[in-house]
């Protein structure tokens, strides 16, 4: 049975490093590449008042969401799944990780994956406090192995 790898891709530097990590440690594996649009996000586009706002905001990260998976799977150099979720990063991707159904993503397996990669971004101090830490978060909860990349 192939190893199956779910990898988190926001979008970044370092999570495209991450993809490429995994892509080169587990070359016989099965790795998906997860975007999670948050939805907190919207919070200025939602509140503008006019009719609309919310899914003009919805259908403009749609399309950088998949922008990110079509790009960051593409520089690794291999098949890459992809998937395409909504809601908090850190709760989506552990749930994501256990084998949920997918909302938006062609994955459609509902197994669970065997492997969690994510990348660092390294903030430290009031900005971590402020922002929180998605890997943190997958690291302290996810109930499958964690690999995070700096």
């Amino acid at each position: 049975m192939s190893k199956r790898i779910l990898v988190a891709v926001d979008g970044s530097e370092e999570a495209a490093e991450a993809l490429r990590f995994a892509a080169d440690e587990w070359p016989d594996a099965e790795l998906t590449a997860l975007h999670v649009i948050n939805p907190a996000d919207s919070a200025t586009g939602a509140e503008g008042g006019f009719p609309g706002a919310s899914d003009q905001w919805y259908e403009s990260a749609k399309q950088r969401g998949e922008r990110v998976l079509s790009e960051t799977t593409e520089a690794a150099g291999r098949e890459i799944k992809t998937r395409l979720e909504v809601g908090r990063p850190t709760k989506t991707i552990l749930d994501v990780a256990g084998g949920e159904e997918p909302v938006g993503g062609d994955d459609g397996s509902g197994e669970p994956f065997d492997h969690v990669v994510l990348a660092s971004r390294g903030r430290t101090g009031i900005s971590r406090v402020l922002l929180g830490s998605v890997a943190e978060g997958v690291v302290r909860r996810a109930e499958v192995p964690v690999t995070v990349v700096r």
